[in-house]
């Protein structure tokens, strides 16, 4: 079965494929009148220089982080780390750089081109926006195919290591670069997108009364550069790195399973497919003018459905042929199904067409503070439902699969855990479609703020808007995608750790919970999430009180502003916000990798399992809360902008307003970042395995 693994190559090419097509298509539609291609230009000029120092900032630390592995890994003789983990930690990371960046480029390509598109048609921005998510989309997973075949045969034919169980253990180590990549993408870009977002809405919109993306705003620049920085190119990175560690963490899981390549296969063929179906899925995503909110999620619906219709659907052929196990297949499916109902859920707990966040809207009417206590309620109450899902899916994939509460029954025990990997893959299968759905939003987010400093008709920003509140609900779901796929890597991971420590000390570890070190690990675990929430929200804040003083500054200094008579200095505002995020995005993410290696120093293995699981368990919570609380405010301002509770300039929207800041961060910054965090944590353990196992106190 091995020689099998060339339908990798197959995946990867297609999925490319489709994206570069996607990308000839959106770049072929006009970028509008002058005014429009010269916003445009600044907000990718802006982007552009960004990345730029971003990627130099990280490239910094990656270099250290490289010579460190190298040290261990050669100087151990590769006795504590495989030899072959250096390079894969820095080719994880150049892909998932290159998939944040390549979605970053056609997306401030696209801008433009939705809003001159949508002054044509709602269903027209609609495909022009959803073919720029597209791109970025495909080009994750076909850039995780990719990255994961040529690693398999550098490792299989070039090293010549036939073992399944010793490439598995291996290929799970490659995704810490993409991890550590994903999580400065994530915090740096979260950080500048929301500190110029929540200074633009507190100064413009709240102090000053002028409408969103006013050209007269000097951060209104600065806030469309950071929907492109923070949720394109860190949401790019981000997915990139929970669609291959999924994959990778199933093919670890393999070996314990006992099914060797004919278990690592599967999960290729199902990605392989779910491509497949994917683009199927896309051209079904279409709708008709004057749509409402609800018909527009139906139409995003139809191409997501379909694409998981059909995932499911292939998987029952392939399951047969590679395993023979109809019980695989159960799982794979109960991920599928658990992926499209976190989806619905966080849409139901998001989306202005249902009742929660219309009664959250409602709570505006007394003013910021009862909004505020109406949206964390919200968030708070919408995690019952992702994680009885998530609980489910776990149950439903371990015993489907064939484990056993006879945890002394090792062989169920590792078809069980084989079975909650592959719900994983399943479940993230159809990423291609599910990413553009999220992708989109940006875009069409931009593309209402090209409409409204370019002076187009208000019909057009009305339907720009219409997109982008759909887009807050698909990003949302997004979001809850990614934390519920990581949820179910992170319980592989931890396995996976478990076995390779194990390996490597003759002793039998006690993982009980009843083991004081386990007991203490859980307890750090746990606060690792909070003090890493705290850290991201924190940035944010110091980072928008800048912005929040330089526009009140300019306001107040440059004379004509307000009367239109003078442009504000946008460039100062772009400053400051890239500057702020570069300082203060490398704390949060050295927690990662610092916690757990002193941890296990300290504690040893068994304290690193109990700090895996407390930060699994509370950042999932943590970061579903987060995700959805923030969505609901954002569609609850949206939703009194469209004439509801008193529309624009109300009180209502000012308090609205207000709630959509504290939400900012928690959406976009803080709770995407989480996901990242609990799988980094575990891949950075399982790397420094044999380091802690040599030299732990305890």
């Amino acid at each position: 079965m091995e020689n099998l693994f060339w339908i990798g190559f197959i995946g990867a090419a297609l999925a490319l494929l489709f994206a570069f097509v996607q990308s000839r298509k959106v770049l072929s539609f006009s970028e509008g009148n002058e005014t429009m291609r010269k916003i445009a230009g600044a907000i990718r000029e802006g982007a552009d220089a960004f990345l730029k120092h971003q990627y130099t900032t990280v490239g910094k630390v990656f270099v250290v982080v490289f010579v460190v592995l190298l040290v261990i890994a050669f100087g151990s003789g590769g006795d504590m780390l495989s030899k072959f983990t250096p390079f894969a930690f820095l080719t994880g990371g150049i892909w998932s750089m290159l998939a944040g960046f390549i979605g970053m480029k056609i997306a401030t390509r696209s801008n433009a081109r939705t809003a001159w598109a949508a002054s044509e048609s709602l269903n027209r921005g609609l495909r022009v926006a959803f073919s720029s998510g597209s791109v970025m989309g495909f080009t994750v997973v076909g850039l995780g195919m990719m990255d994961i075949t040529l690693w398999f045969f550098i490792l299989y034919l070039g090293a010549g290591i036939t073992d399944a169980s010793t490439i598995g253990n291996i290929m799970v180590m490659n995704g810490m670069g993409a991890s550590f990549m994903a999580l400065f993408a994530r915090v740096g870009g979260g950080i500048y997108t929301k500190a110029a977002d929540v200074g633009a809405d507190l100064v413009g919109k709240v102090e000053a009364g002028i409408p969103e993306d006013d050209p007269r705003n000097p951060a209104t620049i600065a806030d469309n550069v950071g929907d492109n920085v923070g949720d394109v190119a860190g949401m790019g990175a981000d997915l990139y790195e929970s669609y291959v560690g999924s994959i990778l963490a199933t093919f670890a899981l393999s070996a314990v399973a006992g099914y060797g390549f004919n278990g690592m296969i599967l999960p290729m063929a199902l990605a392989v497919c779910g491509i497949i179906c994917s683009i199927i899925g896309s051209f079904f995503v279409k709708t008709k003018e004057n749509a409402t909110q609800k018909s527009l999620l139906t139409s995003l619906r139809t191409g997501t459905y379909l694409a998981a219709v059909l995932a499911a659907i292939v998987a029952a052929p392939l399951t047969y042929f590679f395993l023979g196990n109809w019980g695989v297949y159960i799982a794979i499916v109960a991920g599928l199904v658990g992926g499209v109902l976190i989806g619905y859920f966080t849409e139901y707990f998001t989306s202005d067409t249902y009742k929660p966040t219309k009664k959250l809207a409602a709570a505006s009417e007394t003013g910021a503070a009862t909004i505020i206590i109406g949206g964390i309620s919200l968030g708070l109450m919408s995690t019952v439902a992702s994680i009885l899902i998530v609980a489910a899916a776990i149950l439903v994939s371990y015993f489907a699969a064939g484990g056993s509460l006879d945890l002394m029954d090792l062989d169920a025990f590792g078809r069980g855990l084989y079975g909650i990997g592959i719900a994983a893959v399943g479940m993230l299968s159809t990423l291609g479609i599910t990413l553009a759905t999220d992708a989109y939003g940006p875009v069409a987010d931009n593309a209402g703020g090209i409409a409204e400093m370019a002076h187009l008709p208000e019909e057009v920003r009305e339907r720009t808007d219409a997109l982008d509140s759909l887009g807050n609900t698909t990003a949302a779901t997004g979001k809850g995608f990614a934390i519920g796929s990581a949820s179910l890597t992170a319980l592989a991971l931890l396995v996976s750790y478990i076995d390779i420590v194990q390996t490597r000390t003759v002793e039998t570890l006690n993982f009980s919970i009843t083991n004081p070190t386990v007991l203490v690990g859980l307890f750090v675990g746990a606060m690792l999430t909070f003090v890493f929430s705290a850290f991201t929200m924190s940035a944010v804040q110091t980072a928008a009180q800048s912005i929040v003083v330089e526009v009140r500054r300019q306001f107040r200094e440059i004379a004509g502003i307000m009367e239109g008579k003078t442009d504000p200095d946008y460039a100062a505002c772009v400053s400051l916000c890239t500057k702020g995020a570069l300082r203060e995005m490398v704390s949060p993410a050295m927690l990662a990798i610092l916690v757990p290696i002193a941890t296990g120093l300290i504690l040893g293995p068994t304290g690193v399992v109990g700090l895996l699981g407390g930060v699994s368990v509370t950042g999932f919570a943590m970061a579903v809360f987060m995700s959805n609380a923030g969505g609901a405010w954002d569609n609850a301002k949206k939703y009194i902008e469209r004439g509801n509770h008193g529309g624009k300039g109300s009180d209502c929207h000012k308090a609205a307003v207000v709630g959509d800041t504290v939400g900012d961060p928690f959406k976009d910054t803080s709770g995407p970042s989480l996901n990242i965090l609990i799988k980094l944590c575990s891949t950075v353990s399982i790397v420094f395995s044999g380091v802690v196992v040599a030299f732990s106190i305890l």
